[in-house]
């Protein structure tokens, strides 16, 4: 009996920072999940409060949080000088344990888990606190397919000075941001990308970075991309949009969350239950349909990142501080815009004068070939929707902040590419439309990419490798 008031009835399992036991609240009746703090012998009187201290916090952190994916604290208790954590039980596996059972889930599934595990992320960001071990093993799916966001154990709120780590990394390595592992801060961005990771193992069966050694996974992190096989579309553009190495460019959860609600926001149960596991499923709250019809809009422009990447066959993630981002301005073009008039319309195309405020770039200004002296040259160019809604008039404009975001990664992962040759000193500017460009008679909604020397200095030749005929 704890505290006089929890009977322990059985393990329910243990980690390296406790035991977690399925216990009998004898004053209310019902049963919680309760974690006693597990503090192996000859552990340092330092370290054994630091360890305390963490447990404490975990309660302090959890029992900020209201929202239906977080594993919910109820009490916290002291019995022999240990402290207790008492919380909601939740009777069901891990995510890390069906994969292992079953192996790669399906699509639809991994979607319901990616916008409720993006719910419980948002809701502890907007307290101020940080996970910092988000992972397969600390994601539980209850059998009505709802998810569980657990373990707050290491997570850290920005308010709370009471515990440091002394510059330690916390967490699990195959789940670690690039950023936390060039010594910075862990943050919501980092949370995300880890969810990234773990959307990943869940569509694909397999951990994108954990490797056989620690050493060779924070090497994976660093300086190898995971190819998507099996995640298509929007979910492929999320998945490889959390994992984008730079956390300025990374997928935020807002962006995230409404890519995946245009594809539908029902929790999908595991494969296999019976059907009344699953009767009690109600249907989703009714959306505007305008409202529905921009967030499609938006999530058909953020996936296509994806094509990006799609340079041989798989997924190509933004590598981790892989090189040097070039200096990028992003300025608008057409009627009220920076760049008044271009007419530069296609990947390849090589003009004179710079792309300063004001200036337009008309056909007179192209030259004959990008082999000749020119001062800029569009090396990609972004579709923004799908192509085949390219003539609807009632195609609403986006904004010209979800479309720079956009152009920005876009046009930083084809620069990054080999697609480009001879980069040293080139910068990149992103041209995006203005709203009276998108709604025109003959509406210019692509983005371009171009690109011109640092110094202002004439380019010789074309920046793009050749490609074979």
């Amino acid at each position: 009996m704890i505290a006089g008031r929890y009977a322990l009835l059985a393990e329910l399992g243990r980690g390296g920072m406790g035991v977690v036991w399925r216990a009998q609240d004898r004053v209310i009746g019902r049963q919680v999940a309760i974690k006693e703090l597990h503090i192996a012998d000859g552990v340092p009187p330092e370290e054994r409060r630091v360890l305390e201290e963490r447990v404490l916090r975990e309660a302090r952190t959890a029992g900020k949080l209201n929202d239906p994916g977080v594993v919910t604290v109820f009490d916290v208790v002291s019995d022999g000088g240990v402290p207790w954590v008492v919380m909601e039980l939740v009777e069901a596996p891990t995510l890390a344990t069906l994969i292992s059972a079953r192996g790669p889930m399906p699509q639809e599934q991994v979607v319901s888990i990616a916008q409720q595990s993006l719910s419980a992320l948002e809701a502890a960001h907007q307290a101020g606190i940080v996970h910092r071990d988000v992972k397969p093993g600390n994601l539980m799916i209850r059998a009505d397919g709802r998810v569980k966001l657990t373990d707050f154990g290491i997570a850290q709120a920005h308010d709370d000075p009471r515990l440091t780590t002394s510059g330690s990394l916390i967490g699990s390595p195959a789940y670690m941001s690039p950023e936390r592992l060039h010594g910075h801060d862990a943050s919501a961005a980092s949370d995300l990308w880890a969810l990234g990771a773990t959307l990943c193992y869940a569509v694909e069966g397999w951990s994108p970075f954990e490797r056989s050694s620690t050493a060779s996974t924070l090497h994976a992190i660093m300086n190898e991309t995971p190819r998507l096989t099996r995640a298509q579309g929007v979910l492929g553009a999320v998945i490889t949009g959390l994992l984008i190495g730079d956390p300025n460019a990374r997928l935020s959860a807002p962006q995230a969350r409404a890519m995946l609600n245009s594809i539908g926001n029902q929790p999908t149960p595991p494969q296999g239950l019976p059907p009344a596991a699953t009767a009690h499923l109600q249907q989703g709250p009714a959306v505007d349909p305008a409202k529905k019809k921009r967030n499609r809009i938006l999530a058909l422009v953020a996936a296509v990142v994806i094509a990006a990447g799609a340079f041989t066959g798989g997924i190509f993630a933004h590598r981790a501080f892989s090189t040097p981002p070039a200096a990028k301005t992003a300025l608008t073009y057409g009627e009220t815009g920076d760049i008044p008039v271009f007419e530069l319309y296609g990947e390849g195309q090589c003009a004179d004068g710079q792309l300063v405020a004001g200036k337009q770039i008309t056909n007179e200004s192209k030259t004959d070939t990008c082999t000749e002296s020119h001062d800029i040259e569009v090396f990609d160019e972004v579709p923004t929707f799908d192509e085949s809604s390219s003539s609807k008039p009632d195609v609403s404009y986006p904004g010209k902040e979800p479309l720079t975001t956009l152009g920005v990664a876009r046009c930083q992962l084809t620069f990054d590419s080999a697609l480009v040759v001879d980069k040293a000193d080139l910068q990149i500017t992103v041209l995006v439309p203005t709203q009276a460009a998108w709604e025109e008679k003959n509406p210019q909604r692509k983005i371009f990419c171009v690109t011109s020397h640092k110094n202002g200095d004439k380019l010789a030749k074309s920046v793009l490798a050749k490609k074979d005929s």
